[in-house]
């Protein structure tokens, strides 16, 4: 089992079980987040017999680095292998505030959006909290820098994915875990109506983010196979709901793709839709994937779209391109990435 696997009290439990005190946990707990050790012969302050307890139980090496590439803006793309040898990819971007991580949270990825690279192998497994964990601490070391933001949007629906979601957030936010703050970790949605909800009874401070990327029914199930169980009649009323849970402001993504959903007919019934909710639009112009035919909206129709927004009371931004050419920009990972051309 990978000790990344084990919560704080998982881990206190399983140490108080084989008869030690209970602040070894901190200790150890210090040296796998803190000091961010991978190896437990390294923990120099903890009893040999105790080192041998946690060698014979857990172990570090949730991946394997096999490939890496750097953009020419500076956003690094890892490929990792898993033990299993399946492959995924993480993303380390730069920005005027720190390093934001996109993790990923399956091997593949069953929702099936038309225009996404990541959606072409279908999901083989979920990741476990540990797995998505060791994104983070396995890319901070390579980097050799502290992570002060993650976005859950890399390969596989999170929500998908939600017990194993829920612990890696409590790992993560722990002020002795990695203590990332709640506010500066976004959680990513392709509109899982029930989970929404149940999220929203949780009361987190992490943020979230619903890919909506369509005005309607009509346009959206032609986009994303997921509008289908649930349209976007529901998924409006489970963001309704998330807000006057948690009094909190939800991200609405909107990928802008050339002559499908990027007319400014399409953005004032956007922002129809949305109107009177505490939401904004994060418009992303459509990062092309060999695996689709869909095209970039232009520079005109961006902006077109942008304007028709804010004309009608909807705050939004058009989100600046990162990683496009490395295809590590939003929805162009892929688990089966293989080639030094598109890793």
């Amino acid at each position: 089992m990978l000790i990344y696997d084990l919560s704080y009290e998982e881990l206190q439990e399983f140490l108080i079980k084989n008869g030690y005190k209970k602040y070894r946990a901190d200790q150890v707990w210090h040296w796998i987040y803190k000091q961010k050790v991978k190896d437990f012969d390294n923990m120099n302050n903890i009893p040999k017999e105790i080192i041998e307890l946690l060698k014979a139980n857990f172990r570090f090496n949730a991946l394997e680095l096999v490939m890496k590439n750097q953009s020419v803006d500076g956003t690094l793309k890892c490929l990792y292998g898993l033990e299993d040898k399946n492959l995924i990819e993480t993303v380390l971007m730069s920005h005027s505030y720190g390093k934001s991580i996109c993790v990923t949270t399956q091997v593949g990825c069953n929702i099936g959006c038309t225009f996404c690279a990541s959606g072409v192998l279908r999901k083989k497994r979920d990741l476990t909290a540990g797995e998505i964990i060791a994104q983070i601490i396995d890319t901070e070391i390579l980097l050799g820098e502290r992570i002060s933001h993650i976005v859950v949007m890399g390969i596989g629906e999170p929500f998908d994915n939600y017990e194993n979601l829920l612990k890696f957030l409590k790992t993560v936010n722990d002020p002795n875990g990695l203590a990332i703050g709640a506010r500066h970790i976004t959680v990513s949605t392709s509109g899982l109506v029930n989970k929404i909800k149940e999220y929203a009874d949780l009361e987190l401070q992490v943020n979230l983010a619903i890919s909506l990327h369509a005005p309607n029914n009509e346009i959206r199930s032609n986009l994303m196979r997921i509008n289908k169980a649930y349209p976007i009649e529901k998924l409006i009323e489970a963001i309704k709901y998330y807000i006057e849970k948690t009094n909190r402001r939800v991200t609405i993504e909107y990928i802008l793709i050339q002559d499908v959903n990027d007319g400014v007919k399409e953005a004032i019934e956007l922002a129809n839709l949305l109107r009177g909710l505490n939401v904004y639009v994060n418009l992303i112009p459509y990062n092309e994937v060999a695996e689709a035919s869909y095209k970039r909206s232009s520079r005109e129709h961006q902006l077109a779209f942008y304007d028709a927004l804010t004309r009608n009371g909807i705050t939004s931004t058009l989100r600046k391109e990162q990683g496009h050419d490395i295809n590590a920009a939003c929805g162009q990972l892929r688990s089966n990435n293989l080639t030094k051309e598109n890793a």
